[in-house]
């Protein structure tokens, strides 16, 4: 099954128009940079986003309990389940430590998005190789449909937004609180 012109031409909107405006709204400096600082302009909508990535992960879980059903009846089928759903909750639980540190305004958030991004075809790779070593199955069978493009997507777009971190001024300026109070602590 390959990609008819629509889906390329989809496909293209999705990606091309933000990195459009992204390296567009990039290349015009701010009057003064000084006062781009909170969630507003494209750091509002990837505040969304990471919001929503958590349950979309769960989501994700959730549709697949039919098809764990099914897995559960070949040999071995409980720990290939099993397994999944803990990687899967594990990663459920970054995304939640990096919302949280977004939402607090550290200066980590932006290391730990960075981290999401490279976990993400980590536990790809990982769910893959699991099910096929536990089932006994070719990688090519556990790779069936669009599982792969779904990733590589994924993959992308998180991409696009890393970039965004670490060139956005007003990133930058929002995110600089440390201590576990969100103050620099001093001696005085």
């Amino acid at each position: 099954m390959g990609f008819s012109f629509w889906h390329w031409a989809i496909l293209f909107l999705l990606i091309g128009v933000p990195v459009f405006f992204a390296v567009r709204s990039a290349i015009k400096p701010s009057q003064n940079p000084a006062s781009l600082v909170g969630f507003g302009g494209w750091l509002m909508l990837l505040a969304i986003l990471q919001a929503f990535s958590p349950l979309r992960t769960l989501v994700s879980l959730g549709s697949s309990s039919e098809g764990y059903r099914q897995l559960m009846t070949l040999p071995n089928g409980t720990l290939a389940v099993y397994g999944e759903v803990a990687l899967l909750l594990a990663f459920v639980v970054f995304q939640v430590v990096v919302l949280v540190t977004m939402l607090r305004r550290s200066y980590r958030f932006k290391q730990l998005f960075l981290y999401q991004w490279f976990v993400i075809p980590i536990v790809f790779i990982l769910d893959t190789a699991w099910i096929s070593a536990v089932l006994g199955i070719p990688v090519s069978q556990v790779l069936a449909g669009n599982t792969l493009i779904a990733a590589i997507v994924s993959f992308a777009l998180t991409g696009i937004w890393v970039a965004y971190i670490y060139k956005s001024v007003r990133v930058r300026n929002t995110f600089t609180k440390t201590g576990a109070s969100g103050q620099v602590v001093s001696a005085s």
